[in-house]
């Protein structure tokens, strides 16, 4: 089994790809192959294998919407084959995972929990066959320019394409919750109850701010989104 993270830039530093493998080998039972295709991969530790980050032609100055995530479904990604997990660098793993192998569908992907009215899926977590899907990375290349006119970001690209074909699915929304909208209280409880982790989540989502360490402190990066510290998290969120 492959899971695989991308690493580029300064945003993320080596110790979330060693926290990911190290929650990844302690809820996962299935053998498996842990890669990382990084710019940098300085610090990373040496159980993670580290490969070149893949080229995607893109515009200098072109904000940063995951786009790069899509090199994945080259036909020959990193030399892979078989069932692959894809994991953002900044999820947080709280209970077992082999379901995300075992579960049925050629491509499942989270369910995106701020509209989840809309078919578009959270790209934190989605799993795919290597070389399946080759044409959504050949079709961006030739018509990213027009692509990026119609969806936002990567993951709306991804979950449209991959709906065309009738080929989307989604994890239980139990598994995959989003930190922001299912772990943390009601904004008036907030003031009063601390984040804590949904019945049935087995890997927690995080998307803008905050990220893991700063959930713990209880930093929510909004002046109007209160949160308690989430002590808790620093039990999972380990090497």
């Amino acid at each position: 089994m492959n899971i695989i993270c991308m690493k580029w830039g300064n945003k993320f530093s080596a110790d979330y790809v060693n926290r990911l493998y190290g929650m990844t080998a302690r809820n996962l039972s299935l053998p498996f192959r842990f890669v990382c295709f990084t710019d940098d991969s300085s610090d990373i530790r040496a159980e993670v294998e580290c490969q070149p980050l893949p080229e995607l032609a893109l515009p200098s100055g072109d904000p940063e919407r995951g786009w790069r995530k899509l090199t994945v479904f080259a036909k020959d990604f990193g030399g892979l084959s078989g069932k692959t997990l894809f994991l953002d660098l900044d999820v947080l793993i709280v209970d077992n995972i082999d379901g995300f192998f075992n579960a049925k569908g050629d491509f499942l992907i989270a369910h995106d929990q701020k509209n989840p009215h809309k078919i578009e899926g959270n790209s934190s977590v989605f799993r795919f066959e290597i070389g399946a899907h080759a044409n959504i990375l050949d079709y961006f290349c030739k018509n990213s320019a027009k692509i990026k006119t119609q969806v936002r970001h990567e993951q709306a690209y991804l979950s449209r394409e991959i709906n065309k074909i009738g080929k989307l699915k989604y994890w239980e929304d139990v598994w995959v919750p989003s930190f922001k909208y299912r772990c943390c209280p009601s904004w008036l409880k907030s003031w009063f109850q601390a984040p804590s982790i949904p019945k049935g989540a087995k890997i927690i989502i995080f998307h803008g701010i905050p990220n893991p360490p700063e959930a713990i402190k209880g930093i929510s990066g909004k002046w109007y989104r209160h949160i308690q510290p989430a002590p808790w998290i620093s039990q999972h969120w380990q090497e």
